[in-house]
């Protein structure tokens, strides 16, 4: 599994007819201290992700088993949104921070 942030989309008329209906999104891989790097890759949305939220994706046949994208002509699919993540026993992560 790799951990990223939702940096952008895709948007493509002309595809396989596998990938009607589904969000293409530009996926930027994130280290376990929540930084940046320079890897991208494109995932197919099965989650209903969105810009910079952070997410889990998996690749290859993981890509094709998962609900969302079964038996679809996919290498890479958005799993899960991240609401907290730890790291030895600290919060390195938290999606929604109170006012």
């Amino acid at each position: 599994m790799i951990l990223g942030m939702v940096v952008g989309n895709v948007v493509s008329t002309q595809k396989d007819a596998g990938l009607t209906g589904f969000k293409l999104l530009v996926v930027q891989q994130v280290g376990l201290d929540m930084q940046l790097k320079p890897s991208y890759l494109i995932a197919a949305d099965a989650v209903g992700s969105g810009l910079n939220e952070v997410v889990i994706v998996v690749q290859g046949s993981s890509a094709r088993i998962a609900e969302g994208s079964k038996n679809k002509p996919v290498d890479a699919s958005v799993i899960a949104i991240v609401d907290t993540m730890e790291v030895e026993g600290r919060r390195v992560y938290q999606k929604f921070q109170n006012s």
